[in-house]
């Protein structure tokens, strides 16, 4: 708000007086697949790019990241990922990161791979001293655009290259004693979409490295307690939960037939909104499955139910969305339906086609 005041009211409130960056610098925490809570510090920078933050650059020796300064010779190292390699990771979703904290980088990475298309996801993990590995950060990179998204070119198999590209952007303390992880995997799914076939690949250690962006600080960096004031919005809508919510996130493996699958649930149960009287209920199922290492079996599906009522009125939208590929396309399907009452009013269905270009 101070912010705002200031550069469209032109309020002299000191906004500008305090740190051109603060950040939230996250504590080493036992990993975990949710967090109430979890803990850290803000921190502030004087000035932007940081003279705090420099460059540590460590070659990756095989099965370990070299110490800075530490001469490793050339060995090439394979993998070839399954698709369950990803399977508690997340999910896919279509939103990017933006990023607006120093960015470790998988800086020099010297691959070849044996398809046209491949990919490459890195994961840097805090490994506490009894060996629990926390994720940090992570990132992406399609090889095919390895030299931008402008023009995409297939890898030529068995040659090598060298590739950059970032994580997500994150400030992080590792306490002593504790290491830091860097894994390399060939597919991520459900997070990202595989690759049409699988792919594998070889990293050269020694001739690739990765790069962190460390930030001793001999000086106090500490900012206010609540550096940004005390949020301000409007007051609450009064609602009633007629309905219990569901949440839940459960995944399976069938060892026969090889089905694999994440399902989510994210229904919000009936809620009455006092001032108007309406009650809405939101179900929602996610389902993301594949077969085995079938690289074009992944399929990932959405269901949404939505319902208004009112006295004796309702109206409900049913809609349902289902993503599929081929080695060379990818398919979608989607459906709407709505309703007043119990009679269907509209009904609509899609089916689009997208060549995969590289994917």
């Amino acid at each position: 708000m101070r912010w705002w005041d200031h550069w469209l009211k032109d309020v002299e409130n000191g906004v500008l007086d305090g740190p051109m960056v603060q950040t939230w610098l996250q504590e080493s925490v036992p990993p975990s697949t949710s967090y109430e809570d979890r803990p850290g510090r803000w921190v502030g920078e004087a000035r932007w790019p940081s003279p705090h933050v420099k460059p540590s650059e460590h070659a990756l020796a095989p099965h370990r990241i070299a110490r800075p300064g530490e001469d490793v010779p050339e060995v090439m190292l394979e993998v070839s990922s399954p698709l369950s390699v990803g399977q508690f990771a997340g999910k896919w979703a279509s939103y990017r990161a933006r990023r607006t904290c120093p960015t470790t980088s998988a800086k020099g990475l010297a691959v070849s791979a044996d398809r046209p298309v491949a990919m490459v996801a890195a994961r840097l993990s805090d490994v506490a001293p009894d060996g629990r590995a926390t994720r940090v950060t992570y990132g992406l990179l399609n090889l095919t655009r390895r030299d931008g998204h402008e023009e995409p070119k297939p890898m030529e198999p068995g040659q090598v290259c060298e590739v950059e590209f970032e994580l997500n952007g994150v400030a992080q303390a590792f306490p002593a004693g504790h290491r830091f992880r860097l894994s390399l995997s060939t597919s991520y799914w459900p997070l990202a979409w595989p690759p049409p076939e699988p792919v594998t690949l070889s990293v050269h250690a020694g001739l690739s490295s990765l790069t962190l962006p460390v930030r001793p600080m001999a000086e106090s960096d500490e900012v206010p307690a609540n550096p940004f004031g005390q949020s301000e919005g409007p007051p609450p809508l009064t609602t009633t939960q007629l309905t219990p919510p569901e949440q839940r996130w459960e995944v399976s493996r069938d060892l026969v037939a090889y089905h694999s699958a994440l399902d989510i649930v994210k229904n919000s149960g009936a809620v009455r909104y006092d001032d108007i009287d309406l009650s809405v209920t939101r179900d929602v199922h996610e389902r993301y499955t594949w077969v085995a290492d079938r690289f074009c079996s992944p399929v990932a599906e959405t269901e949404w139910v939505v319902t208004f009522e009112r006295g004796d009125w309702s109206a409900r939208s049913e809609t349902s969305t289902r993503v599929s590929s081929t080695p060379e396309e990818f398919m979608i399907d989607a459906c709407l339906d709505a309703y007043h009452g119990d009679r269907r009013i509209v009904s609509r269905n899609w089916h689009h086609t997208v060549p995969r270009d590289l994917i």
